[in-house]
């Protein structure tokens, strides 16, 4: 049985002269000198064990046929925390698990090492013949200990051990382990690369076992009332929803603020196409919307309905951008609009109007205006890379529902994923992982990305990429918002940094070499990152460090001239790493001449402080995370801060949204709850994604989310273990009487919603898009349309619990009139369009229950089509409730029907 020891492991990564980044600047490693020096004090210790390795060296062929012919098994034991859990980490939770490795045939016992990512740290493990070992961030390995007598045919081999937290999901273990051994090309474990479901088209692990024990596996601790999304909770949960066939096509997504329909109920033929007239704006201003209307079947005709834009000061309905009026008659089509994009939201409207296959739309007037003027998506590329191609697809969606801001995560510990001319290190080392673990050709590998760099998960835009998205956006009236997270999850950045050091101290070039180095080579700060890692944090006290930020914001704003779409916010992250810079020379100095730094905790603020400021210099926006700008002094930020605030309201995540508002910030609600869209979709071990924040995210939820009043939602919402919450947003004050918390002033609104998708689980283009949609529909909803049913927020305080019933029954009532409404426009209008775009959507997991011996079937969104199946691999359509006499299997199916949704089963009374 070991534990992890940090001294152990450097030291064994030093007589691999291999973990260079772990070890150089760690405490154990004190004699640590700059990083040209190091190496030196590692080599004896490295001579004395690699002997170890080279005892019985394998060929390449050995190695490549181990990864072949052993089969790795993942299985999680108990998610309960018990007496081997260390109280100083991860607040005491750990969970149990086993590795099991079979092999085919009888192989090597010596002379190779398997690496392998595993999310949390695993701090224990109980096998004499493996030893596992964490490297840095979620990258782990196994070494074969003396005891290891090889692989025998057929005879399994395991290791239970402790790692932090839980693992609730099937898809947090992370796949490619790969096999290397000294000299030798590392080789991918076989059955440890993702599958491809036929059916379904999503991806499996096959070496991860399921997860089918409630109380061991599904749940975190005994308090955990999380339900499990079976096919019959599922049922419960749409039985309320019936399936609707009045006022659909009339129904347009978002919802807007007035509609008023032609009192004969009357049609207007679009078959033969529409004849553009417009005013004021030019055809690239709506050709995005036009393009959605040809692909319908509505192109633009000599002989089509007379379709006549105008864009003028003072036409639209109201004050706000994007405003507009549409208006339906019997021969015609107007549009009136005081800007641009006005004109494109009313054509959008247009479009939702169309039923797939039905070219006629109703007669009827719209105004209609925002609710938010910023309705935004953040998208990581960060984490795991995603292609210009599904950003592109993306940004067409988001204008087809009128979502105006595109936060473009680019840079976080995991990758730099954008061209800086000048800086091509960022790129060449930081936009891909690989098994180099001196990290001079890459970073290290991480989220299962292998040992190779040019798989789909490594890439980067180039300036002339991103540039044709900036156009894409431009055209359809949306922003981009580059975002390069720092100070911490700065990783990738600091370490192209030091390789840019490397290369130029060998040529002598010790100034430039240290031009934009990011850390402090004498910094002996020990600390570890939310993902554990213990180099990720730029040094806030080098003036390199500025240089490097300015370098990056000067590139991109000429990459933003160049393709005219002017850069006027930019998002700094602003992320902390508790216990950085403790030890720092550079830091001790800086706080020493700067009065004002009285302690190294300020030393995140200084940071945040002094990038806005030069921000503003350059006439560009401040935005970040609500976490970082806490702590920032209002007095000495820019007079426009965006604050995203991203607080779990299970941790009373209402409170520093409404602080920050009252400071005059511009707050955009990013709360977790309903707008991250990387959690699952259901509490359900087979749905992809972390649940950190929230057990579950569907569409429904988000849909139910009132922005404007976060506490309220104690009152029909569970935490993310499904217990009660209770938020009380009255004012607060601590032991001094100073005032801890304060209500929202009345005239302090927030500025807008944004979604999220982080990337950690999120592998392929195909996973963005079954991650985003149809939840991104649920969002474009309440950003732009503030339902009657919302709860007023109230500026006096108030406690919010089940108890508390400020969202009455009458409220309750309307929300759920308001969700069968959206719920049958989505299945059956705006899946099929989803279809037409190619978009690799979530189709829902079918609700079923077996009654008397009969089987009865509901979806979420009525109008998809379901199917159930008695037999294997023979699958019929449901219409309406049927006998059956043994288990059964039911799932969803497109409305194009190229495609199926995950089967739930279901068992025979």
């Amino acid at each position: 049985m070991k534990k992890f020891s940090r001294s152990l492991l450097c030291s064994t990564a030093a007589a691999l002269s291999s973990l260079l980044t772990a070890c150089l600047f760690s405490a154990d490693n004190a004699a640590a000198a700059p990083l040209q020096t190091s190496l030196a004090s590692t080599s004896a210790t490295a001579t004395l064990d690699q002997s170890l390795i080279t005892q019985n060296p394998l060929t390449q062929s050995t190695l490549d046929r181990m990864a072949q012919k052993v089969a790795v098994a993942y299985r999680v034991i108990d998610n309960r925390s018990n007496p081997h859990c260390a109280k100083e980490h991860a607040h005491g939770y750990c969970f149990r698990a086993a590795l099991r490795f079979t092999s085919q045939e009888s192989l090597s016992k010596a002379g190779w090492q398997l690496y392998f990512s595993h999310i949390t740290p695993i701090r224990q493990d109980f096998s004499k013949a493996f030893d596992i070992q964490h490297i840095n961030g979620d990258l782990h390995r196994i070494v074969p200990t003396p005891h290891f007598q090889g692989f025998q045919a057929n005879v399994p081999q395991s290791i239970e051990f402790i790692a932090d937290y839980w693992q609730l999901s099937e898809t947090d273990p992370m796949p490619n382990y790969y096999f290397v051994a000294e000299n030798l090309t590392p080789a991918v474990v076989a059955n440890t690369r993702p599958l491809i479901d036929p059916e379904t088209g999503l991806e499996r692990l096959p070496f991860v076992g399921e997860i089918t024990d409630v109380e061991k596996q599904f749940k975190r601790t005994p308090q955990d009332k999380s339900r499990w999304a079976t096919a019959e909770e599922i049922f419960r949960s749409n039985a309320d929803t019936p399936l609707l066939s009045a006022h659909l096509d009339s129904a347009i997504i978002p919802t807007p603020q007035q509609l008023v329909l032609d009192a004969q109920g009357r049609y207007l033929d679009l078959s033969s196409g529409i004849r553009l007239d417009r005013s004021g704006i030019a055809p690239a201003q709506i050709s995005a919307a036009l393009a959605r209307l040809e692909s319908f079947g509505i192109s633009e005709q000599v002989t089509g309905v007379p379709l006549q834009v105008i864009v003028a000061k003072n036409a639209a309905p109201a004050a706000k951008p994007g405003s507009y009026h549409l208006s339906i008659q019997s021969t015609r089509i107007a549009v009136h609009s005081g800007d641009a994009a006005g004109a494109a939201n009313a054509l959008n409207s247009l479009a939702s109007l169309v039923t797939l296959g039905r070219l006629s739309v109703p007669l009827m007037d719209v105004k209609d205006s925002p609710r938010y003027s910023f309705r935004g998506l953040h998208i990581d590329v960060a984490r795991n890379f995603h292609s210009k191609a599904v950003i592109l697809k993306i940004l067409d969606q988001m204008a087809a529902y009128k979502l105006n801001k595109l936060h473009l995560h680019l840079g976080d510990d995991e990758g730099w994923r954008m061209e800086i001319p000048g800086l091509p290190e960022l790129t060449e080392i930081g936009s891909k992982r690989c098994h180099d673990l001196e990290e001079n050709r890459c970073l290290l590998p991480q989220l299962g990305s292998g040992p190779f760099g040019d798989t789909p998960v490594n890439g980067y835009y180039s300036v002339a990429d991103y540039q044709e998205i900036l156009r894409a956006a431009s055209a359809r009236h949306i922003q981009v918002l580059p975002s390069f997270d720092m100070p911490g999850h700065a990783r990738a950045a600091i370490k192209a940094m030091e390789a840019r050091y490397r290369k130029l101290q060998a040529r002598g070039e010790t100034q430039r070499a240290r031009q934009y180095l990011l850390s402090d080579f004498e910094d002996q700060s020990e600390y570890r990152s939310v993902q554990n890692y213990n180099d990720n944090t730029v040094n806030v006290c080098l003036d390199s460090a500025y240089a490097f930020i300015e370098k990056v914001i000067d590139e991109m704003r000429d990459i933003h001239r160049q393709a005219l779409h002017p850069l006027t916010r930019y998002h700094i992250g602003a992320d902390e790493t508790a216990g950085a810079w403790q030890a720092s020379p550079a830091c001790q100095r800086l706080v020493l001449n700067q009065p004002s730094l009285s302690i190294p905790q300020q030393l995140g603020a200084y940071f945040i402080e002094r990038v806005a400021a030069m921000l503003a210099s350059k006439n560009i926006e401040t935005a970040a995370w609500s976490d970082g700008l806490e702590h920032t002094n209002p007095q000495k930020m820019p007079a426009t801060v965006q604050s995203n605030a991203w607080t779990p309201l299970f941790w009373n995540g209402h409170q520093s949204p409404h602080r920050q508002a009252n400071r005059g910030w511009q707050v955009i609600i990013s709360s977790p709850d309903a707008t991250y869209f990387d959690f699952p979709y259901e509490a359900d071990p087979k749905e992809r994604g972390y649940y950190w924040g929230a057990r579950y995210v569907n569409t429904r939820k988000v849909f139910q989310f009132m922005p404007e009043n976060l506490p309220v939602h104690a009152e029909f919402w569970n935490d993310r273990n499904g217990q009660p919450m209770r938020l009380d947003d009255r004012q607060q004050r601590d032991a001094q009487g100073n005032i801890r918390h304060q209500p929202r002033n009345g005239n302090r609104a927030f500025r807008g919603v944004q979604g999220h998708l982080w990337s950690e689980t999120v592998r392929t283009d195909k996973q963005v898009e079954y991650m985003l949609f149809p939840r991104l529909l649920a969002l474009s909803e309440r950003a732009w349309h503030r339902a009657p049913w919302e709860v007023p927020y109230n500026p006096k305080g108030a406690v919010y619990s089940r108890q508390s019933n400020f969202f009455t029954e009458a409220m309750q009532r309307q929300r759920e009139a308001d969700w069968h409404r959206f719920a049958n426009t989505l299945g059956q209008k705006e899946l099929a369009k989803l279809d037409l775009a190619g978009l690799n959507y979530r189709l829902p997991t079918a609700g079923a229950t077996i009654r008397q011996g009969r089987l009865h079937l509901n979806v979420v969104f009525p109008g998809l089509n379901v199917e159930y199946s008695e037999k294997a691999g023979h699958w019929a359509p449901y219409s309406e409730p049927l006998p059956v006499n043994s288990a059964v299997k039911v799932r969803t199916v497109s409305p194009d029907n190229q495609r199926r949704g995950r089967a739930l089963s279901l068992n025979g009374e």
